[in-house]
């Protein structure tokens, strides 16, 4: 069943209105008429079955048949700081890492970030970027759309560390301590259903440097790998927020 997420204004106590491209959507695309049944959330704290009452242009009225509760969403709150990569490659990564669970995505510069960075561009981008995390909120049925920041100087990242309870700076020549050998321990060792805030930290294509780490784990942060194999700048956020959600039992872990 479609979902659709609108803002707590548009969310009344019998009816909703769902408006802008939803609503085309819903018309156009969906060829929506009254009586069709979908799903809306305020992507806080209220989701409701519901059906359609009126299709206008631009305007979609839905009447509330039942409340939902919103139990999609994981109780460790994975936050995906990426350094800018080229292309649209941080366009798949917040597309692929909402599906799996993460509720933030925190762009970053870093010292071997290749993309020129332009502030009035990057305006453009990040809303771009909020679009893609909808709508891929909507398609893995999230009761939240996660919260994509405009991107972070080098600077600002690190001071960023200490509003979370764990962050795992993830660096491809650590040969040591590896993402679960940190994680899992300190999983365990949280109560059934505390709720915690965790960043996962990756890089550009080049990497990070030696002094990155460093001063991360100044800052706080645990120096961690990904296994024996490199993984792609685009990949390893993937690969580090299941890892994260597995060890917490998100998804049948341990």
């Amino acid at each position: 069943m479609q979902r659709y997420f609108v803002t707590p204004a548009q969310f009344g106590a019998d009816k909703v209105s769902i408006d802008g491209e939803d609503a085309r959507h819903i018309a156009k695309v969906m060829r929506g008429k009254a009586g069709d049944k979908l799903i809306v959330s305020d992507g806080v704290s209220r989701e409701a079955l519901a059906e359609i009452a009126e299709i206008k242009i631009g305007l979609v009225t839905v009447s509330i048949l039942e409340p939902l509760a919103m139990t999609h969403e994981p109780r460790i709150q994975v936050t995906v700081a990426q350094s800018l990569p080229k292309g649209d490659k941080l366009e798949t990564v917040i597309q692929k890492c909402t599906e799996i669970g993460a509720v933030a995505f925190t762009p970053f510069l870093s010292e071997r970030t290749i993309v020129q960075y332009d502030e009035r561009k990057e305006s453009k981008r990040v809303e771009r970027w909020r679009k893609i995390c909808k709508e891929a909120a909507e398609q893995a049925h999230r009761n939240i759309v996660p919260q994509v920041h405009s991107p972070l100087s080098w600077k600002q990242l690190l001071q960023s560390f200490s509003g979370y309870d764990a962050v795992y700076f993830c660096y491809e020549k650590e040969e040591g301590l590896q993402l679960r050998s940190a994680a899992a321990p300190w999983l365990a060792s949280l109560p059934q259903e505390a709720a915690a805030k965790v960043m996962i930290v990756v890089g550009p294509e080049g990497g990070f440097s030696t002094e990155e780490c460093r001063l991360a784990e100044e800052a706080g942060a645990v120096c961690v790998g990904l296994g024996p194999r490199i993984l792609r700048c685009e990949t390893a956020g993937m690969v580090a927020a299941a890892c994260i959600l597995y060890e917490s039992g998100e998804m049948g872990g341990a």
